[in-house]
């Protein structure tokens, strides 16, 4: 009897603790909490590895500022073949202040036309990749978190040796002009300064001689940066005439490109494109040639590639096991809960949680104690 009742005085001693105690059914192993355990587990660590991804990748800032640098040269870099003769085509630059820029920069060197196999198949690739930035702009990025990695965008050298006779002409290389507004043009004859512009040797070429066909190879202002596409790269206009003009206006946008491979200052532009054949007699006045017309923006573009901090990317995860913990817990009572109302467990004024049956066990244990304390 000594022996019940001590065990009893323990029990109370134990219920009066004054630090809560987990109720054995917090600790009770079931299919459907093991279950919920593991998928909570495994969500875990599928949304912890794809954030790991996502922490590894960066993204292109883009700041807009005025350019202030106005004393600096502008660099143009030129890879251009025309199927002309090199002896019949000159290649200049003449500014909005009238100032002609020598070419002393170009290399005029007498190639093939065509293309070989090999280049055909490189020009297609290049025209293929090109039609996707103007459909994906986003794909522009990528380029800016690839630079000095990818493979080169000039024309790789033939790999045959042609039958044909060099018969065009490729203007390569590169020119330092002023930042101002000018017009870089390829026209029949040599370029001779002029006390009032400047002018071209054409009067001993024949107009049958004429084919402004050419092939834009590289177009490019600032410094080069290997992996770069340029709106103009891999352009082919066929002159239907031989008095054709083909005319580009483009604006050139200044860029500071800074990435953690490259910091460079180089610039963008955009192109809008014109042809047509000249016919003084209906009225279709000009010269023919091939013509770019160049602008520059006040405006100079700061693109920056960023990284998601550290300390973020901890928040982000403990977002993510917190998030999953709480979320299960609450979905496994609900389920539960809707199980218990399934299968009739519960009724109205009988059905009570597992805390408060938990709680009258207690009271009803703790009765004959107490009755038996009084008695004595």
């Amino acid at each position: 009897m000594r022996r019940l009742n001590k065990k009893k005085a323990l029990n109370f001693v134990r219920e009066l603790d004054a630090f809560p105690k987990v109720p054995e059914s917090y600790v009770e192993t079931t299919a459907s909490g093991g279950t919920v355990s593991l998928l909570a587990f495994t969500a875990m660590a599928l949304l912890a590895f794809f954030e790991f991804f996502v922490y590894r990748d960066t993204w292109m800032k883009y700041e807009y500022e005025v350019d202030k640098d106005f004393t600096s040269k502008l660099r143009i870099n030129i890879d251009i073949t025309v199927a002309m003769r090199c002896q019949f085509v000159g290649a200049d630059v003449l500014d909005l202040a009238e100032t002609m820029v020598a070419s002393d920069g170009l290399v005029y060197e007498p190639v093939v036309f065509d293309l070989s196999p090999q280049q055909r198949l490189w020009h297609r690739t290049l025209l293929l990749i090109q039609s996707r930035l103007r459909e994906e702009h986003s794909l522009q990025d990528v380029l800016f978190k690839n630079v000095m990695k990818g493979s080169p965008t000039a024309l790789p050298p033939r790999e045959d040796d042609p039958n044909q006779p060099l018969n065009a002409c490729r203007i390569h290389g590169h020119l330092y002009v002023n930042k101002v507004a000018g017009n870089f043009h390829i026209t029949v004859g040599k370029a001779i300064p002029h006390p009032r512009g400047h002018a071209h040797l054409a009067a001993l070429v024949s107009h049958e001689t004429y084919n402004f066909s050419h092939r834009i190879d590289h177009l490019s202002f600032g410094e080069e940066i290997p992996g770069i596409l340029n709106p103009l790269d891999g352009t082919e206009k066929v002159s239907a005439d031989h008095n054709q003009m083909f005319q580009y206006f483009i604006t050139i946008v200044p860029t500071k490109l800074q990435t953690y491979k490259v910091y460079a200052d180089t610039h963008q532009y955009s192109v809008t494109e014109r042809e047509r054949v000249i016919n003084h007699a209906a009225g279709s006045h000009g010269v023919s040639g091939i013509f770019m017309k160049y602008d520059i923006s006040s405006l100079m573009v700061k693109v920056t590639e960023q990284h998601m901090p550290f300390w973020q990317f901890l928040v982000r995860l403990c977002g993510i096991i917190g998030g999953i913990f709480s979320t299960t817990g609450m979905l496994h009572n609900l389920v539960g809960f809707c199980v218990d109302v399934v299968c009739c467990r519960f009724k109205l004024g009988v059905y009570k949680p597992k805390s408060m049956s938990d709680f009258d066990g207690q009271m009803n244990s703790l009765t004959p104690l107490l009755s038996e304390n009084a008695e004595q």
